[in-house]
């Protein structure tokens, strides 16, 4: 599967305490592909939603814990799963994050409302 992160910015995680570290400490052992992205690179562009995603590989050591790899213009349909892990504020920037991500699961293959939308 290829996961992405919307995040507060890597370098800002406390590793031993960090839920959203641990979920891509698993998932990466379960082999799964982790991209990471801020709320701030969600964009809508000719009806979909898309993102600056960058991937993402785990070291295993607890301070030097994350190698990027390019950054590159995605869209949103393009991963398997979409994951918002963000602490406060509850601010308009978060409202238009689920106004977006919303639209990105309306849009996603299989959902029902992906099949009213040629």
């Amino acid at each position: 599967m290829r996961i992405l992160f919307i995040t507060d910015p890597l370098e800002t995680f406390k590793t031993y305490k960090d839920s959203t570290y641990a979920m891509m400490t698993e998932a990466a052992a379960r082999g799964h592909k982790l991209f990471w992205c801020l709320q701030s690179q969600l964009s809508l562009f000719a009806d979909q939603v898309e993102t600056v995603a960058t991937p993402l590989q785990l070291t295993g050591d607890s301070h030097d814990w994350f190698r990027e790899g390019t950054p590159a213009l995605t869209q949103l349909a393009e991963f398997d799963a979409v994951l918002m892990r963000k602490d406060p504020p509850f601010d308009m920037e978060y409202v238009t994050s689920t106004w977006l991500l919303e639209l990105a699961e309306s849009h996603a293959p299989g959902s029902q409302q992906a099949a009213r939308h040629p």
